[in-house]
């Protein structure tokens, strides 16, 4: 059964996100819709980057990606599709897809200049048709012209050397932990046979914990979470609310020689 999922800063109190189902539905009933979220922050591309990026490569090769976030875009923002990683993605060319992935597209087209449609609703009327056509089977390039590339926007880069890793906080989850950009891969690299020093807001932690119940309630943990990226929360509370930390606090990891 072909599968499209959905993500959108549409909300749950309107009729947005079952008209675009709808819409899907009525090219091909047969299409398996899966919400990936509706609470992305309004027109926050940041926030709908990371959820997209970090869940897409866990659907089958094939699936079909509807990202809404800021759909209707700016003037002369395109309406596009591509595909990357085995996956086709449709949406809005207003940089979130240069955020999921810095690896380039294999194909991109524009999928709204053959019948060009103009609308006040373009996930409905523009965006959702594509993805169920996809879906269906219809050739990415059938839908429209190839389009060079895409807009792309930088989000916060990691910084390091044999002494420090400087990152920052990519994400506050619904429990208030705090997700940075601070890979496994990278610190286990630079800490081999190193001691090293955790410093975000007023604490300084030497730890690395395999799972958060290790540290008692109210207290702080550092974990390496299923993303394999940092993240630091308290123990049945809140880390944002009791640390002071937001989305870009920086997170700075010294290595001693």
């Amino acid at each position: 059964m072909a599968i499209v999922t959905f993500l959108s800063d549409f909300g749950e109190s309107d009729h947005y996100v079952a008209a675009v189902k709808a819409k899907i539905l009525s090219v091909n009933s047969g299409i398996r819709i899966i919400d990936i979220s509706h609470q992305i922050g309004k027109c926050d591309l940041a926030h709908g980057a990371f959820v997209i990026r970090s869940v897409f490569r866990d659907f089958p090769r094939g699936t079909v990606h509807l990202v809404a976030v800021n759909s209707v875009g700016g003037s002369e923002d395109n309406f596009i599709a591509l595909e990357m990683h085995g996956h086709y993605f449709v949406g809005t060319d207003n940089g979130i897809f240069g955020l999921i992935s810095d690896e380039e597209a294999r194909i991109i087209v524009n999928i709204n200049t053959l019948n060009p449609v103009r609308s006040t609703f373009p996930t409905r009327t523009v965006l959702a048709v594509a993805a169920a056509k996809i879906a269906s089977g219809t050739a990415i390039t059938d839908l429209g012209p190839r389009v060079a590339t895409y807009r792309r926007m930088m989000g916060r880069q990691l910084k390091a050397n044999k002494k420090m890793i400087t990152g920052h906080v990519l994400r506050v989850d619904h429990y208030g932990n705090l997700i940075t950009n601070i890979d496994r891969e990278t610190f286990n690299i630079l800490s081999k046979d190193k001691k090293f020093t955790i410093s975000f807001a007023r604490e300084r932690i030497s730890r690395i914990h395999e799972f958060l119940h290790q540290v008692d309630p109210g207290d702080v943990f550092v974990i390496f979470n299923d993303l394999g990226l940092m993240e630091i929360g308290v123990n049945m509370g809140n880390a944002m609310n009791l640390l002071g930390l937001k989305y870009d606090s920086p997170v700075m990891i010294n290595f001693e020689e």
